[in-house]
């Protein structure tokens, strides 16, 4: 099959021509997907966007147009697809349900470390020759209350990690996993855990019923002082409500992998510009935050596992006309 890869990095390409071996037709774009570049893929039958690549009514139109039949995310996540238009455009839409879960449970925990200890803090001061330990007191994780939002298994997980730390584990999730109840983990509504928690860390996906679950309202339900951690979504937050809460104190911490208008930043070399988004510039000024570009996956086992499950999706989309993670 022919495949037209969209967003495509040096290592994108190293993993997925490995996959592919001679099955598949691979042509790497570095462009994002978007209603200008859709006629890159004119002779494909598939194409394969990233997390922040358009696929929008618009965009499966023209794909449709092109004899587009698949489109193949390189990612879980699906809230960048319109899968009402995808259905009435006969488009299949599949995805890569779990990928090496275990990349993003450690990572996360590796944020709230970093941000409970100041490592990022230190380790710039020991660079300047500063050995000053004045602001950079942490405290200890045991008998700590963790709220896992989501378990799932990144979530389970985190909740896994934070237990053997000596955490207290609290979790909320329309599903209650029972992997994490047979290891104690208390369910409880989300009401009921924000105000109990010293961490929140949220491991669900992006819907409209969970878009900015972390706004305004609920903010003010938190533990005063609490660190809030981010590895899943952007969308699950209002930013510029979190920034008031950072101001006023309520997260006294706070650490993200992703962020809602990521698009335009994440995963490019713009050191040599300037930043045109005010509210992710300002979150760039407070000492007690934390922000990576969208690298909690970026593991040897989870780009493994990922393109794996792309090239396996194509190779049955391709002999039964069904991919084997279909999003419905």
């Amino acid at each position: 099959m022919d495949v037209t890869i969209f967003s495509t990095k040096p290592f994108d390409r190293r993993f997925l021509s490995a996959a592919a071996g001679t099955r598949h037709r691979l042509t790497f774009l570095e462009a994002h997907l978007t209603a200008d570049t859709v006629p890159l893929a004119r002779g494909a039958g598939a194409i394969c966007p990233f997390v922040n690549d358009q696929v929008d009514e618009k965009v499966l139109t023209e794909l449709a147009a092109l004899g587009v039949r698949l489109v193949a995310l390189r990612s879980a996540g699906f809230n960048n697809v319109d899968l009402a238009a995808a259905k009435r455009l006969g488009i299949t839409i599949a995805r890569v349900p779990a990928y090496s879960p275990e990349a993003v449970s450690e990572y996360t925990v590796a944020l709230i470390l970093a941000l409970d200890r100041n490592l990022h803090r230190a380790y710039a001061r020991v660079r300047e020759g500063n050995f000053s330990l004045d602001g950079l007191m942490g405290f200890n994780l045991a008998g700590r209350t963790v709220g896992i939002v989501g378990t799932g298994r990144i979530g389970a997980g985190v909740a896994r990690i934070m237990k053997s730390f000596g955490c207290r584990i609290v979790a909320h999730d329309l599903t209650p996993n029972p992997a994490c109840v047979a290891d104690g983990v208390t369910y409880m509504s989300l009401a009921e855990l924000l105000p109990i928690s010293d961490i929140v860390s949220l491991h669900c996906p992006l819907l409209p019923s969970t878009r900015h679950m972390i706004d305004k309202a609920t903010i003010a339900t938190l533990k005063h002082g609490m660190m809030l951690i981010n590895t899943s979504r952007g969308g699950l937050i209002e930013t510029t409500d979190v920034i008031e809460a950072l101001k006023a104190g309520t997260i006294a911490q706070l650490g993200l992998d992703v962020y809602e208008e990521e698009g335009d930043l994440f995963f490019e070399d713009l050191s040599d510009q300037v930043i045109r988004d005010d509210v992710f510039s300002r979150l760039l000024t407070f000492p007690n935050v934390l922000i990576t570009g969208h690298q909690a996956f970026f593991t040897v086992e989870a780009l493994t596992a990922i393109a794996e499950t792309t090239m396996a999706n194509l190779t049955a989309f391709e002999t039964t006309g069904h991919a084997l993670h279909e999003v419905t």
